[in-house]
């Protein structure tokens, strides 16, 4: 499974990038205005760090503007992945700009038809929303499990992006269930390495170690 940081948040994603962890970036609009700098400015940062796919979502909700915002956030970057809403004028977009060679991720999926859709137009990625369908008590998980089936069943080249995802168990539930990519918050991707056993495992080990007086170095 690939991970891609759900954020916009330049030092967490040097931090992460460095760390070895990193496939990929995801924004949205909410997390271009939580870092209140310009939207342009941050997406070529953050494509300046991470060679990986790193999306940029449109602003606008209409056929002809999502595409004159898609031309200008493809110049960006040669890694800009343009995200579009799930909505018809989202997926007339998709086809378009996927007939071009631009990559596409469509998000704010909430239905396996949606999914369907997205596939059908040559959505590079999907991106299911698990979290919020947990919200108001639907499986979110069970769509990754129904989306993947779909594809599996059709041959389908487009790359299930488990979204909205809020704890560490919801990555290893969405990678059991089949999802390509997990598009992560920074702090559950760090809590991924945290285990109770590990942490007293090793300092035994430590302690054990210093007293025997010795030193590798």
């Amino acid at each position: 499974m690939k991970f891609f940081a759900d954020t916009a948040e330049i030092e967490d994603i040097k931090k992460l990038q460095e760390s070895g962890l990193l496939d990929g970036i995801t924004t949205n609009p909410s997390l271009i205005a939580k870092s209140g700098r310009d939207f342009k400015e941050v997406i070529k940062e953050i494509c300046g760090i991470v060679p990986g796919p790193v999306s940029a979502e449109v602003a606008s909700t209409d056929f002809d503007t999502m595409i004159k915002e898609a031309d200008v956030l493809r110049k960006l970057a040669d890694n800009v992945v343009v995200k579009l809403p799930l909505t018809v004028d989202g997926l007339k977009a998709c086809k378009v700009l996927t007939s071009e060679g631009t990559k596409t991720n469509v998000t704010l999926c909430f239905s396996a038809n949606q999914a369907l859709l997205a596939a059908k137009v040559g959505a590079t990625y999907i991106s299911p929303f698990i979290g919020r369908l947990d919200d108001i008590n639907l499986e979110g998980m069970q769509l990754i499990r129904d989306i993947r089936q779909i594809y599996d069943n059709y041959a389908f080249s487009t790359e299930i992006l488990a979204a909205s995802i809020r704890t560490p168990n919801h990555i290893t539930e969405a990678a059991l269930a089949g999802a390509d990519v997990a598009t992560i918050p920074p702090a559950v991707i760090f809590k991924l390495a945290d285990h109770p056993l590990t942490k007293s495992g090793l300092e035994q080990f430590v302690k054990d170690w210093k007293g025997t007086g010795q030193s590798i170095l």
